[in-house]
C-alpha cells in the first residue's frame, strides 16, 4: 500500500508560482511512476506530467509545458511540480498518483495509476 500525501497549494495571481510536493510512503519510492493531475470544477480530471522512477524521463501535457516542471526527491520519497506563468485556466484540485506497473510508457490515463493522494487546492486568480 502507498499512502500519498499534497501540500504547497494555494491562492496566487496570474504569472504567479507555486510549487507543489506529494510525500510517499509505505512503498520503495523509487520504484513508483509518479504523476500529477487535476481536476477544475465541472470537469474531467485530466493528465498534466509524469515522470519516471529514476527521474530521467518526463511527459507534460500541452497546456503545462514549458511553464510547469516535475521533479523528485527519491531520498525523500517526495515528487513536486514547479508551476510558473501560473493563468486562472490553471485553477483546480491537483492529485499526485502513483503507478508501480513495470512498462516501457509513460502511463498518461489515470485509471493506470493504483495510488492517489487526497488533492490540493491550486486557485489562480486574474
Amino acid at each position: 500500500q502507498v499512502r500519498l500525501e499534497e501540500s504547497g497549494g494555494g491562492l496566487v495571481q496570474a504569472g504567479g508560482s507555486l510549487r507543489l510536493s506529494c510525500a510517499a510512503s509505505g512503498r520503495t519510492f523509487s520504484s513508483l511512476v509518479m504523476g500529477w493531475f487535476r481536476q477544475a470544477p465541472g470537469k474531467e480530471r485530466e493528465f498534466v506530467a509524469v515522470l519516471s522512477r529514476s527521474g530521467g524521463n518526463s511527459y507534460y501535457a500541452d497546456s503545462v509545458k514549458g511553464r510547469f516542471t516535475i521533479s523528485r526527491d527519491n531520498a525523500k520519497s517526495t515528487v513536486y511540480l514547479q508551476m510558473n506563468s501560473l493563468k486562472p485556466e490553471d485553477t483546480a484540485v491537483y492529485y499526485c498518483a502513483a503507478d508501480r506497473t513495470i512498462s516501457s510508457r509513460l502511463p498518461l490515463l489515470d485509471r493506470q495509476y493504483e495510488y492517489w493522494g487526497q488533492g490540493t487546492q491550486v486557485t489562480v486568480s486574474s
